[in-house]
């Protein structure tokens, strides 16, 4: 929203009563696109028509800019997920780091497979197994000091296939669709079945989403004062909130207190929180992510072990959520894809 401070205006401004109205949204200006790495799609279109409708103060749906919640989940909707989770090379990464203190590790055939780094042969333990090796890696340590140890792992870690660092490979797509919709006063939220505290230290210098709004997974917390008197928040070795499924409706009900009106996903673990956004009053949108690019990404849905999308597919149709197919929709799919094409398109006319 564009604000002109001309003297004679400020003027006005400051002798009336009543606030400035907001510039309605379907006023035509010339600016610069966007959405420049969304195709000129019937998806891309629709999110516009959505935000133009929300915004327009003459619109029949409106959303005041307190009512502008939009929720997020993170693994395969802002970040790449293949070809494994990078929670799980995370834990990896953090138990080598603390094997040297552990020499008894060694006879543990789970921990050392994660040492080994033999993906595979952890999955082959199941959940519990999983589950195990997440706990080891989070607790035992003050949050200070795992919030230290996160932002350092996200500073030097690479993905296992592409060897570029974690903070390229997230969806420039998404990033401008984030921008775009903090320009329109929209609150984002990001609520994932990763943990709050891994997330948390580096979430608002990749994403632009401040820490504070990550809504995630939990392990509990003790406090203590330490030797010197410092009060600290130690994390204790079990997990008290797993926010995935129908725990991803309660935790934005207790975090935030109010349905989204935009709720995006790519999982059917994602299903009940576009559920909750979309059965609120007014206009609202749920959109799940598609991954349908094998060449730029990977291509995986209702067969997949990792982020699968199959009972997801049949609710967008029930619910008419838009289904964003990422080989069809996206120009680029990462930034260093946008850096590499043209230079930057010219202005175009949008509403």
């Amino acid at each position: 929203m564009h604000r002109y401070f001309f003297p004679f205006l400020l003027l006005i401004v400051l002798g009336c009563q009543q606030p400035m109205p907001e510039k309605p949204a379907s006023q035509s200006t010339v600016t610069t696109d966007p959405l420049p790495s969304w195709r000129a799609t019937a998806a891309r279109q629709r999110i516009l028509d959505f935000v133009t409708a929300v915004t327009d103060t003459a619109s029949a749906d409106y959303v005041p800019p307190a009512q502008r919640i939009a929720t997020f989940d993170h693994d395969g909707t802002l970040l790449t997920e293949q070809p494994v989770y990078f929670q799980f090379r995370f834990v990896f990464a953090r138990l080598r780091a603390m094997a040297p203190q552990h020499p008894r590790w060694k006879r543990d055939r789970l921990i050392q497979a994660a040492l080994d780094n033999d993906v595979e042969k952890v999955f082959s333990y199941g959940g519990q197994g999983i589950s195990k090796l997440i706990t080891i890696a989070h607790s035992g340590v003050t949050t200070d000091e795992f919030a230290r140890s996160a932002r350092n792992w996200m500073r030097t870690a690479r993905h296992p296939t592409t060897g570029r660092p974690y903070s390229e490979m997230v969806y420039q797509p998404m990033l401008e669709l984030i921008g775009y919709l903090q320009a329109h006063q929209f609150k984002i939220f990001m609520v994932t079945g990763g943990t709050t505290d891994l997330i948390r230290p580096w979430v608002e210098e990749v994403y632009g989403i401040p820490k504070e709004h990550v809504i995630g997974s939990r392990y509990k917390l003790s406090y203590r004062l330490s030797d010197s008197g410092k009060a600290e928040l130690w994390v204790e070795p079990a997990m008290e909130f797993f926010n995935n499924e129908e725990n991803k409706a309660i935790a934005i009900h207790q975090f935030i207190g109010q349905r989204p009106i935009l709720a995006v996903g790519n999982s059917d673990g994602d299903i009940q929180m576009l559920e909750y956004a979309t059965s609120g009053v007014g206009e609202r949108l749920g959109v799940l992510i598609h991954h349908t690019d094998s060449q730029r990404e990977w291509a995986y849905d209702r067969q997949s072990n990792i982020g699968r999308l199959d009972k997801g597919l049949d609710k967008a149709r029930q619910n008419n959520w838009l289904v964003v197919d990422m080989q069809k929709d996206w120009q680029v799919v990462y930034p260093f894809e946008k850096q590499a094409k043209e230079p930057a398109g010219q202005d175009t006319l949008v509403h």
